[in-house]
């Protein structure tokens, strides 16, 4: 299959198979849900503090009242928040590879 063979199929219009039509519409809806979750997850890593505590790592680390209440921070809904957005695109993904199974659809 050549590059131009590929665009046309690419812009036909949709077959009036109702099987293909709903296999397109899951398809496109699982790849936005995927980019959401991937793009929220980009945030949300690019919003959390770095783990080293630079050159007070030399002279040990010290307990805070910040370090104590961790569980409750900003810090921690972050990483929470994270690990949620990452467990969705890897459910996400599996689905999204289970349907593109030929055998799932019936052909």
């Amino acid at each position: 299959m050549n590059f131009a063979s590929f665009i046309a199929n690419l812009l036909v219009p949709l077959q009036s198979n109702a099987v293909y039509a709903v296999y397109r519409a899951v398809s496109l809806t699982l790849i936005i849900l995927m980019g959401v979750a991937a793009l929220a997850s980009i945030i949300l890593v690019m919003l959390q503090p770095g783990n080293s505590q630079g050159i007070d790592a030399l002279s040990g680390s010290s307990e805070t009242f910040y370090g104590k209440n961790k569980g409750r921070s900003v810090e921690s809904k972050l990483k929470m928040w994270t690990l949620i957005c990452l467990g969705v695109l890897a459910v996400l993904a599996v689905v999204f590879f289970i349907l593109q199974i030929d055998a799932v659809w019936g052909a």
